[in-house]
C-alpha cells in the first residue's frame, strides 16, 4: 500500500469524526453570532437574569444564561466524538457490525450522543422557548435509538426499515411538540415511554420467549415505579396516563427471538447504575432544594450531564458487544 492510498484510507475512516467536529464548530459560530446581542423573549418557564433558574444555577447575562449547566454539555459531544474515532478505528481494522465501523446505525447513535449537548445547550444557554424544543427533541432522537435496534432485531426488520421508522417517529414527534409542546397535546410523554420501551425490549431480548412477549408489558411498570410514577397514581388520573397501555407495543414487535446475544456486565449495568444515580443527584438540582447552591460553580445539573454522557458510553459499548448466536 503507497503512502498516497494509506492517507485515503485513514482518512475515510474518519471522516465522520472530522464531519462531526466541523458540524459541532459551525454550531458554536452559529451561536454566538446568533446571540451576540441577546436571546429576545425567554420562555414562560424561565426566569430573568439574577434570579435562581428552575434547575438551581443563577442566570447569568451574556450568551450562556446558566453558564454550568449549559457548558457541562460539552460531556455529551466528547462522548460522541469518541465513538466516532472508535467507530473510525473499526474502519482500519476491517471489522464490520451493527454497531461497528461506519455502519448507518451506528453513526446514527454517535451522531445523537453528539446533538444531545447542543440540543440541552440550547436550553440552558438561551432559555426560548426554541430552545426548550431543541432540548427534548434531542432526548428523544437518542432514547428512540436502543428500543428501535431491540425490536428491529426482534422483528427481522432490515437496517432501511429501522432508519425509516425512526426518522418517521422524529419528525412526527418534532412537528407534534413544536405545534402542541410538552405532551402533544394528548398527555404523551414520549421520552419517558421510551425509557420504558427501552427497558422492555432489552428484557426481551435477553429473555425472549412467546410468553414473556405477553407478560412483558408489566414490566414498563416497574420502571414507571423507579421514577416515582406508581400504578396507585396512574390509577387515580387514566386520562392522564392512558399511554401505558402502550406497555404492550414492543412485545407485539418482536415476535422472533433475536438472532444475537450481548454482554451486560460490565458496561450496561455500569450505564444503568450511572443513569440512576445522576437522576437522583438531578433531583437535588432544582431551585428550593435545600442543596442548591445557585452561585457555585458545582452544579447538580451539570453533573447530572456529565454522568448520563457516561451512560450514553457504557450502553454504547453493550450494543458492540453483540455476537451472533449459531443456529
Amino acid at each position: 500500500m503507497t503512502d498516497t492510498s494509506a492517507a485515503a484510507n485513514l482518512n475515510g475512516a474518519f471522516k465522520p469524526l472530522q464531519i462531526g467536529l466541523a458540524v459541532s464548530v459551525l454550531f458554536f459560530v452559529g451561536y454566538i453570532a446568533l446571540g451576540w446581542n441577546g436571546w429576545g423573549p425567554v420562555a414562560s418557564v424561565e426566569q430573568a437574569v439574577g434570579e435562581v433558574s428552575r434547575w438551581c444555577e443563577r442566570v447569568q447575562p451574556g450568551l450562556f444564561y446558566e453558564p454550568v449547566n449549559a457548558l457541562s454539555n460539552l460531556g455529551f459531544m466528547v462522548a460522541g466524538f469518541w465513538m466516532l474515532w472508535l467507530l473510525g478505528r473499526d474502519v482500519l481494522a476491517g471489522r464490520t457490525g451493527l454497531m461497528v465501523g461506519h455502519s448507518p446505525v451506528a453513526l446514527l447513535y454517535a451522531g445523537a450522543v453528539i446533538w444531545l449537548g447542543p440540543g440541552s445547550l440550547l436550553m440552558h444557554g438561551t432559555h426560548t422557548s426554541w430552545g426548550g424544543w431543541a432540548d427534548n427533541l434531542s432526548m428523544v432522537m437518542y432514547i428512540l435509538i436502543p428500543w428501535l435496534i431491540n425490536v428491529s432485531a426482534m422483528g427481522r426488520w432490515g437496517g432501511r426499515r429501522l432508519l425509516t421508522v425512526y426518522l418517521g417517529l422524529v419528525v412526527i414527534y418534532g412537528v407534534g411538540r413544536w405545534v402542541n409542546g410538552w405532551g402533544l397535546g394528548i398527555n404523551l410523554d414520549f421520552f419517558g415511554l421510551s425509557i420504558a420501551f427501552w427497558v422492555i425490549s432489552e428484557v426481551l431480548y435477553r429473555f425472549h420467549s412467546q410468553r414473556l412477549r405477553w407478560l412483558s408489558g408489566f414490566v414498563g411498570f416497574a420502571v414507571a415505579g423507579i421514577f416515582g410514577l406508581t400504578p396507585m397514581v396512574m390509577w387515580a388520573d387514566p386520562a392522564r396516563y392512558w399511554w401505558v397501555l402502550l406497555f404492550w407495543l414492543p412485545g407485539l414487535l418482536s415476535p422472533h427471538p433475536p438472532s444475537g446475544r450481548r454482554t451486560y456486565w460490565p458496561w450496561f449495568l455500569l450505564g444503568m447504575a450511572s443513569y440512576l444515580g445522576a437522576f437522583a443527584i438531578w433531583q437535588t438540582g432544582k431551585a428550593g432544594h435545600p442543596w442548591c447552591q445557585p452561585d457555585s460553580w458545582v452544579q447538580a445539573h451539570g453533573v447530572w450531564h456529565l454522568m448520563t454522557a457516561f451512560a450514553t458510553v457504557c450502553f454504547f459499548l453493550c450494543l458492540r458487544s453483540e455476537r451472533r448466536i449459531e443456529q
